[in-house]
C-alpha cells in the first residue's frame, strides 16, 4: 500500500468507527464515477473503497496499524470470507442506487420500500452437521443513524411536493398538428412519492438511508441442504424515509468434502480392505462426520471389490430433526503389489487347496527375489 489509508479517507489515526464511516461516505459522494467526471474518478473511488475495506474492519485495521500493510486487503466490498454477493453489490452499485433514488430532489425511481438482497454463504460439511454461527459482511443502503431514517434534519418536516401537487407525476402537454398530446412522467423533484423534505438531513440527503457496510451473524441450522435459503427479515436494503426494509436472503453453499459425498441425508465414502479381510470378513473403522467420531463397519465374509456396505444412522443429521441418515461405505479390495516369501508360500498353498495353479505365473525377477528372501 503506497498511500497512507488514513490520509486517503481524510481521518486521523484515532478516528472512531463512526468517523470513518462518515468520512468514507462524504468522499465517496465526491469521487463516485456517477458524479465525478474526472478521467481517474474510477481509480480514486477504488482506492477509497480499499482504504475503507481495511479501516472499517477492526482486525484489518489493527494489522495495518501494526505492520503498515494487510494481506489481501483489496476488495472494495466483495471477496469476504464466506460471502458472495449474488446480485451485484459492492459499494459501486450501492452508491449508484443512492444517487439514483429518493433524495431531496433529482431522483427517478418510484420505489419506497427497500429491495431484498441476496448473499451466498460457504459452509463446510462439518458445519452443516453440527450447525454454525457465521458472520457475513455485506454492503447495503442502511437506515441513516443521524436522522433515524426519517430523512429530516432537526426542525425538518415532510411537505407536499410543490412540483406535482402530491400526485407523484407531472403531466406535460405538447401541441402538435394532430392535436394536443399529454405525457405523464414521474416527478423528478419528489421521485414520484408526492412528498419532499423541508430541511433534509445532510448525511443522507433526505433519503433516510445511507450506503453502509453491515455485519450480521447467521445461525445455520443443522442439516441444511446445498442451495437452501435463509431469510433475515429487515436486513436488506432500507426503505426511503422509514419505509419498510427488504430482507437479506442467504443462500447456503455447501462445499465439497475430501472424504464424504453427500446424497440427501446419506453419506458415501470409500474404504480399503485386504483380500484376506474381504474373504474371511472383518470389522474396520472409518471416520464419521463429527469430530473424533469413529464408525465401525462390518465387512461380510466374501465381500467383492466395490461392494457397498450400509451403516445405519451414521449419515448426516436430518434438517430440524434428531435423526440421521445412513452411511454407505464403498469398499475396495486392495491386492498387495509385493509379498514376502512366506506370504507367497501361504498363498500358493491356498491356491493348491482351491485347485488353482499359480506357480508358473511368477516372473524370473520374482523367482530371483524369492531366492534371496
Amino acid at each position: 500500500m503506497a498511500k497512507d489509508l488514513y490520509e486517503v479517507l481524510g481521518v486521523s489515526r484515532d478516528a472512531t468507527e463512526a468517523d470513518i464511516k462518515k468520512a468514507f461516505r462524504r468522499k465517496a459522494r465526491e469521487l463516485h464515477p456517477d458524479v465525478n467526471k474526472a478521467p481517474d474518478a474510477e481509480d480514486q473511488f477504488k482506492e477509497l473503497n480499499e482504504a475503507y475495506d481495511v479501516l472499517s474492519d477492526a482486525n484489518k485495521r489493527a494489522q495495518y496499524d501494526r505492520f503498515g500493510t494487510v494481506s489481501g486487503a483489496a476488495g472494495g466490498g466483495s471477496g469476504y470470507v464466506d460471502f458472495d454477493d449474488l446480485f451485484g453489490g459492492g459499494f459501486g452499485d450501492i452508491f449508484s442506487s443512492f444517487f439514483g433514488g429518493g433524495g431531496a430532489g433529482g431522483a427517478r425511481q418510484q420505489r419506497t420500500d427497500g429491495r431484498d438482497m441476496g448473499v451466498g454463504l460457504r459452509l463446510a460439511l462439518e458445519e452443516v452437521a453440527t450447525g454454525a454461527k457465521k458472520e457475513i459482511v455485506y454492503d447495503r443502503l442502511a437506515p441513516c443513524a443521524d436522522c433515524d431514517g426519517t430523512g429530516m434534519a432537526e426542525g425538518g418536516k415532510q411537505v407536499t411536493c410543490p412540483e406535482c401537487g402530491g400526485k407523484g407525476r407531472v403531466v406535460t402537454v405538447q401541441h402538435t398538428f394532430l392535436g394536443d398530446m399529454q405525457t405523464a412522467t414521474t416527478c423528478s423533484k419528489c421521485n414520484g412519492t408526492g412528498q419532499t423534505i423541508d430541511n433534509p438531513c445532510p448525511e443522507c440527503d433526505g433519503q433516510g438511508r445511507v450506503p453502509d457496510r453491515q455485519r450480521v451473524t447467521v445461525e445455520v441450522p443443522v442439516g441444511i441442504r446445498d442451495s437452501q435459503q435463509l431469510r433475515l427479515t429487515g436486513f436488506g436494503e432500507a426503505g426511503l424515509r422509514g419505509a419498510a426494509s427488504g430482507d437479506l436472503i442467504v443462500t447456503c453453499r455447501v462445499q465439497p468434502h475430501e472424504f464424504f459425498e453427500r446424497d440427501g441425508d446419506d453419506l458415501h465414502c470409500r474404504a480399503n480392505v485386504s483380500i484376506v479381510q474381504a474373504t474371511l470378513g472383518s470389522e474396520i473403522e472409518v471416520d464419521g462426520i463429527f469430530e473424533d467420531e469413529k464408525v465401525k463397519v462390518r465387512i461380510p465374509e466374501g465381500l467383492q471389490n466395490d461392494q457397498i456396505v450400509r451403516v445405519k444412522g451414521f449419515g448426516m443429521p436430518r434438517f430440524r430433526s434428531e435423526a440421521r441418515g445412513d452411511m454407505y461405505v464403498h469398499v475396495t479390495v486392495a491386492v498387495p503389489k509385493k509379498v514376502t516369501k512366506k506370504q507367497r508360500e501361504l498363498l500358493e498353498q491356498l491356491a493348491h487347496e482351491m485347485g488353482e495353479d499359480v506357480a508358473e505365473a511368477r516372473t524370473p525377477l520374482q523367482k530371483l527375489r524369492d531366492k534371496f528372501n
